[in-house]
């Protein structure tokens, strides 16, 4: 399973998710964001069953927005989902960094 699925250019909601093994096993966390995704929710559903195939149990531990600039390496990790809260954003600012090695990215409270 990819630590990072996210779209390769522009702004779009993104969801924290915890994966976990049934009983309590290894955990970890992903992220997965699109602007395919109307709602935060739509993502989930996408990824919960593909996760669940897998042997894993997900949990939402949040949601925000990704501004991702390719041309500039940048990326920047801001505001919340109204259904499932705001995501951590250092922590997937944190699991990014492991995947885009050479850009800038930076989080904040911004809503917009």
């Amino acid at each position: 399973v990819r630590d990072v699925e996210i779209d390769p250019e522009g702004t779009f909601k993104y969801i924290l998710v915890r994966l976990q093994r049934p009983g309590g096993g290894d955990q970890r966390d992903i992220v997965r964001g699109t602007g395919a995704a109307e709602f935060h929710n739509h993502i989930f559903e996408k990824v919960n069953p593909e996760m669940e195939k897998l042997g894993y149990e997900c949990k939402c531990l949040g949601g925000g927005k990704i501004d991702h600039n390719s041309k500039d390496k940048k990326i920047r990790v801001f505001g919340l989902s109204t259904g499932y809260g705001k995501a951590d954003h250092s922590v997937t600012v944190e699991i990014l960094k492991k995947v885009y090695t050479d850009y800038e990215i930076t989080w904040s409270d911004d809503k917009k």
